[in-house]
């Protein structure tokens, strides 16, 4: 079976475009097969959106970028650098035409988890891959605080049959953690690099 974290050249396109508004701001996003949530934005990235706060600026990597929708939303948003990244080359190649289509200045490039990351963001902003296993999962998690400045901030959302509270308080270990919001089962997470930690 194939995910959207692969990257499967013998999958057919299906390329269709999505309007979409988050907060009373128009979108318009290229999906395609392959790629997460090619139906449109989902409820989860959506929860994740529309619960940020109204102060984000600086440095900002959107990880797992998939066609975009988090990234795009950022810079169209808030005062800020934004990168993308992601695995899968369909989605990237999504994403660089919605920066286009949405009128929007990012920098997006293909990296496995870090391998090609070489700044340190103020925050990293992520629908995480649940589907790739705990393992890598918690290796996305965790190795964002060593890509993150001093105080940065990691928001992700997961949902609670997804394993959100274990993953809230094992991220406890290494971050100052904090419940945005919920809904309907979806945790909105801050998880912020303190320098005491």
């Amino acid at each position: 079976m194939s995910h959207y974290f692969d990257y499967d050249t013998s999958l057919k396109h299906n390329v269709v475009s999505k309007d979409v508004l988050i907060k009373a701001n128009k979108f318009s996003f290229l999906t395609d097969n392959g790629v997460f949530s090619k139906k449109g934005l989902d409820f989860g990235t959506r929860s994740l959106l529309e619960n940020l706060p109204d102060d984000i600026k600086g440095d900002v990597l959107d990880f797992g970028c998939g066609y975009g929708p988090i990234g795009i939303y950022l810079k169209k948003t808030y005062d800020c650098n934004v990168d993308m990244i992601d695995v899968n080359d369909r989605s990237l190649e999504l994403a660089r035409k919605n920066a286009i289509e949405n009128h929007v200045e990012v920098n997006i490039f293909k990296s496995d988890i870090y391998e090609n990351v070489t700044k340190k963001y103020d925050y990293i902003i992520t629908n995480p891959p649940i589907r790739v296993g705990k393992s890598i999962l918690y290796k996305i998690l965790f190795d964002a605080k060593l890509h993150l400045k001093d105080n940065g901030a990691l928001y992700l959302v997961i949902n609670k049959d997804q394993g959100a509270k274990s993953t809230m308080k094992d991220l406890e270990k290494s971050y100052k953690v904090t419940l945005i919001a919920k809904n309907k089962g979806f945790f909105i997470i801050k998880a912020e690099n303190q320098l005491t930690k």
